[in-house]
């Protein structure tokens, strides 16, 4: 197409198929000059060196200050400039025939530049709205449309376009890694998903924060899919400070969120959630690294590291900031806990305060989080003490304790080799603790779990045996690479099982 542009041609354009330039379409319609039908710029040849040689670059400013005296804005952006300088200029155009810009619209007539759609090249439909227009082959446009959403962009990047790691300067390490796992490892899918790079977009959405000179500044960090996406408007109703969160989502479900966002009313009123994409693949569901992605993006000075599922108590968010002052979080290590309980309802009459949340508990309307299936998870936190402490109080690491905390923001981040369910924050908290982190229980804070139905991960955990010997595999392979990193102190991490293993 480009060797057909001849003598000064140096813009290929296609015919606008629409009656807008013509200037008929309702009573007072003034658009910008066109040379008849006009141009449309959805797809454009531009030859550079002759662009250069006209003086392109002051040729359309030009034009465009000129017609702004009398036109004073633009209907169509660029594309009015483009038409206005054809105008004046009809020798720079080239012509392309229809099929390489099929404009569908209701104004159109498209239809009556292609004999079948087997001719066509590229079909313009810049908004969902084109789903509705009349057009012969509307059907088959739509369908085109519909399987578009549906890709999968990692089968786009790898299968069909092959796009090549070489510039990734880690891309000989990761490599010579996977190369060295041993495919007959009945863990070996776990073992390869830690080095699995997911596709991530940073910020989907608008993100508009910046974070307060007092430097005590706090980020909620969470990961979701799309079966938790529910939990969203609650969360930013309970919580007014920045939140960082990175959902996993196909290609299909992250045009659904972007749906989901835009209508409502409580996500677009927020600027101060960042919003990251972490593309699906692989059969496991990453949580660690999600955390990681959305650890990375805090830009404040600290982070409450929570799950999508709980609701903060109301002002929590304030009274963090306060704590962050009061028990010299900048100078000391420090992980402060929020006491994490849950009901059982599906419509709670959330408290208010403390002893809101006490009388509830003692009428049996919430309960200490997981106290019937997983007590060891937050029996530290000691509960019966905090019902009546009015002062930060200090607790111990003890086996399998998980609780929520708030820490600095370089804080160590989370062990990719857990995936889906199990140990995946129980290994953070005993990192923290093994680099001499002092967790402190917030006498006044306190955080909800709203009931949900199981994740599809707690369903492969309790249903498939060898994904529960891999976690247990995995699981003394993480104690045992403690105890090499931090020596003597990290044998309490141990079990005398393992202590006897290690000293063979």
């Amino acid at each position: 197409m480009f060797m057909l542009c001849s003598g000064q041609q140096v813009l290929g354009l296609v015919e606008n198929q629409s009656d807008w330039y013509l200037g008929n379409l309702w009573k007072n319609h003034r658009p910008w000059p066109a040379l008849g039908r006009g141009f449309n710029t959805g797809v454009i040849l531009l030859l550079l060196d002759r662009l250069r040689k006209v003086r392109w670059e002051q040729m359309w400013r030009l034009t465009a200050e000129r017609e702004l005296m009398s036109m004073l804005s633009t209907s169509l952006a660029d594309q009015d400039i483009f038409n206005a300088v054809i105008k004046q200029n009809p020798f720079l155009v080239y012509q392309l025939p229809c099929y390489w810009n099929v404009q569908l619209s209701d104004h159109t007539r498209s239809e009556k530049c292609y004999k079948d759609v087997s001719d066509l090249k590229v079909i313009h439909w810049n908004s969902p709205k084109k789903l509705r227009v009349k057009n012969k082959h509307v059907e088959f446009f739509r369908n085109l449309y519909l399987t578009f959403l549906e890709y999968d962009g990692n089968l786009l990047r790898r299968e069909l376009f092959g796009c090549p790691s070489e510039a990734d300067p880690n891309s000989e390490n990761l490599q010579k890694t996977l190369s060295e796992l041993d495919e007959d490892d009945p863990c070996y899918e776990f073992r390869r998903e830690r080095f699995t790079v997911h596709r991530t977009h940073l910020y989907f959405l608008h993100y508009e924060y910046e974070p307060s000179s007092d430097q005590s500044d706090v980020t909620l960090v969470a990961q979701l899919s799309m079966d938790r996406l529910q939990m969203l408007e609650a969360i930013c109703k309970h919580w007014e400070g920045p939140i960082s969160l990175a959902l996993y989502l196909s290609d299909a479900e992250a045009q659904q969120f972007l749906r989901y966002a835009q209508g409502s009313e409580v996500l677009m009123g927020r600027g101060n959630v960042g919003y990251h994409v972490v593309y699906k693949e692989g059969q496991f569901y990453p949580v660690n690294l999600l955390r990681n992605v959305a650890m990375q993006q805090v830009n404040t000075n600290y982070m409450f590291l929570s799950d999508i599922d709980f609701l903060p108590m109301y002002g929590l968010y304030e009274y963090l900031r306060k704590s962050v002052v009061q028990l010299d979080m900048a100078n000391t290590k420090k992980a402060l806990v929020v006491p994490a309980f849950e009901t059982l309802r599906y419509r709670l009459s959330f408290p208010k305060s403390k002893a809101e949340l006490l009388s509830q508990l003692d009428m049996g309307t919430l309960f200490t989080f997981r106290y019937h299936v997983w007590t060891k998870g937050h029996a530290p936190t000691n509960f019966a003490k905090w019902r009546t402490a009015t002062t930060p109080y200090k607790v111990l690491w003890e086996a399998d304790f998980e609780p929520y905390v708030m820490v600095k923001r370089d804080s160590p981040e989370y062990d990719r080799r857990f995936v889906g369910f199990g140990w995946n924050k129980v290994a953070h908290i005993m990192e923290l603790d093994a680099q001499e982190y002092e967790f402190v229980v917030l006498p006044n804070a306190y955080m909800i779990h709203m009931p949900h139905a199981p994740s599809f991960d707690i369903t492969k955990f309790r249903s498939n045996k060898q994904y529960r010997v891999c976690l247990k595999t995995l699981k003394e392979e993480f104690q045992q690479n403690m105890s090499r990193r931090f020596g003597f102190a990290a044998l309490k991490y141990m079990t005398e099982g393992q202590m006897k293993q290690s000293r063979k």
